[in-house]
């Protein structure tokens, strides 16, 4: 999603309890697409069943949670993210049996659970919204969300200006049951997906039943999506500019980021709170249930608002998975996002690929400047070296990190989809996202042979590039040097060793330009984001490395786009 800012937020309340040490202040997650990653029943699709086979994997890979994106009743118009049913499983991904065991195994394993929660639009195939339009004007359902008259003579006009961040108007008119031209109805995103109005209170209601529903099967905690998005200004006022996603990230937004957005979380916060110490028992079952925020605003410092000690633990740190390969540009966004995250007490968040984004062995395969959405494949073996030394890069800072399904083999995007195959149903509209985000979406190789190297029975639902098996896990597993063998050392150490993940801070040591160094305890890092390999001083033992390193008494020569680990 592309999002946006407001007027300033409201502070806390007075009352706001602390962030406590939380196993997510240095937490390691792993993003699953649902039907990209494990297909089990053999149709083509991943389902939660294949997910549950693979959780061994997971769990082998080190990481602390596992992070689920949609697998609730869906029409599948926009990938999931437009739900007709909250408390269902989607047929295509299984049953409420398969989630209830999908979350027991992870918990035994010493996994935890994080599912999406999609709050601020539902699919038009919504109970609610269906009745709404059946019952026509008048209907009390029409309440919960936006239904307004349109303007000009007859109401031919959307109520006002706002644009779909999918492109086009943000407004479908309707028709009344009579077969008379009806209201509009707001979507901020697709026509399938209307949005809730959250100044309604059997909305709000209905979130917090759902919160309970899924905090009693026994998630660990919701990522929410658009979670800048819920409450939209009063009056739902004209932006008076056209083309607006050139806006997004730099003007105020009347339907981004508005105040009344912080009440809901912290209402919601009191409930994760009360889940979190209502058992006794130890281990991922119990305690620390956690909100992370999907809130695109233009800075970090606007993010911090979102995980102020009474509302959510955790929010993606976009600007960083923005930043280009340049010393420079990473070592300010590095200290931007510390600064901003330490007065509310919230670990910072690192992240590189994800769902949305072309993979970032691609991007960094590229020029630089060219933003989250490339097109051309690049240079795949400076992009894969870059994302090594990336990788190694993220694992060292201080905060918790996030690793997209596939990222840890090294997949760069799949940037020559034909069009025919194509899925995304931004790529199906004229204007707004670009619509190329099938390239990261390509289900994930296992073993290097079969139809569909390991990823289930019955093919794959997108076309996997042919050597796609040369990067699977059987390819990987014990290949020292490997980048999944690199990931599973990285989590390792970083998990044994206390200079990596806690803290709230980095020391900065002298670097040549190009590079960055800094320290922590017991630890320092280097990075030469340069295109030549330069003469560095030694600076403790090798832990890790991301390309090998020649020694030399008292110095190293660190190669191009190399990240090393040093304990001291």
């Amino acid at each position: 999603m592309t999002q946006h800012l407001a007027a300033p937020s409201t502070g806390p309340s007075t009352d706001a309890p602390a962030h406590q040490n939380g196993w997510w202040q240095d937490a390691v997650i792993y993003q699953v697409y649902p039907r990209s990653f494990a297909d089990g029943n053999g149709d083509g699709m991943g389902d939660l069943a294949g997910v549950r086979s693979r959780l061994p994997y997971l769990r082998d890979l080190g990481v602390d949670a596992v992070w689920l994106s949609p697998f609730y009743a869906s029409p599948q118009a926009d990938a999931g993210y437009d739900v007709s049913d909250y408390r269902a499983i989607d047929p295509m991904f299984g049953t409420l049996l398969d989630a209830d065991g999908l979350i027991r195994d992870a918990h035994e394993l010493g996994l935890r659970i994080i599912v999406d929660l999609v709050p601020n639009h539902s699919s038009d195939r919504h109970d609610w919204f269906r009745r709404a339009l059946a019952e026509g004007p008048g209907s009390a359902l029409r309440d919960r969300y936006h239904f307004r008259p349109g303007k000009g003579e007859h109401g031919e006009l959307p109520p006002n200006d706002w644009e779909s961040v999918f492109g086009g108007p943000a407004w479908t008119r309707t028709t009344n049951p009579d077969g008379s031209p009806g209201d509009w109805y707001l979507h901020l995103f697709a026509p399938e997906q209307p949005d809730f109005d959250w100044e309604h209170p059997a909305v709000a209601d209905e979130f917090r039943s759902i919160l309970r529903f899924w905090l009693d099967m026994g998630v660990d905690g919701f990522r929410v999506d658009v979670a800048h998005g819920l409450v939209k200004a009063p009056g739902l006022p004209d932006i008076g500019s056209r083309d607006q996603l050139k806006l997004l990230g730099n003007d105020v937004m009347p339907f981004f980021d508005q105040d009344g957005v912080h009440e809901v979380y912290r209402s919601w916060r009191t409930i994760l709170d009360e889940y979190s110490v209502k058992k006794g028992a130890e281990g991922p079952s119990s305690g620390g249930r956690i909100l992370v925020a999907e809130a695109w605003t233009p800075t970090v410092e606007r993010t911090a608002h979102y995980v102020r000690p009474d509302e959510m633990h955790q929010a993606f740190n976009f600007q960083y998975l923005a930043t280009d390969w340049d010393a420079a540009a990473l070592r300010g966004v590095i200290d931007t996002s510390l600064a901003a995250m330490r007065p509310v007490g919230a670990p910072t968040t690192w992240v590189l690929s994800n769902h949305d984004v072309t993979r970032h062995a691609t991007r960094f395969a590229n020029p630089p400047g060219l933003g989250t959405q490339i097109r051309t494949p690049g240079d795949r073996e400076l992009g894969l070296r870059r994302a090594r030394a990336a990788t190694l890069l993220m694992l060292a800072l201080p905060g918790s990190a996030y690793v997209y399904q596939g990222e840890e083999l090294g997949l760069p995007d799949v940037t020559d989809l034909p069009d025919e195959v194509r899925q995304d149903p931004s790529f199906f509209r004229a204007e707004g996202q670009d619509g190329f985000r099938d390239g990261c979406r390509v289900p994930i190789p296992w073993t290097r042979d079969g139809g569909s190297y390991g990823f289930g029975s019955g093919g794959s639902w997108l076309p996997q590039p042919d050597g796609w098996g040369e990067l699977s896990v059987e390819a990987q597993t014990g290949v020292p040097g490997s980048t999944l063998e690199l990931y599973r050392a990285a989590i390792a150490a970083r998990r044994a060793h206390p200079g990596l993940g806690a803290g709230d801070s980095v020391e900065w040591l002298q670097a040549p330009e190009g590079l960055l160094v800094f320290a922590r305890p017991g630890f320092v890092c280097t990075v030469n984001t340069t295109d030549r390999p330069v003469r560095i001083p030694v600076r403790g033992d090798v832990l890790l490395s991301s390309a090998p390193v020649a020694i030399d008494g008292a110095e190293a020569d660190l190669p191009a786009d190399t990240t090393v680990w040093w304990t001291v």
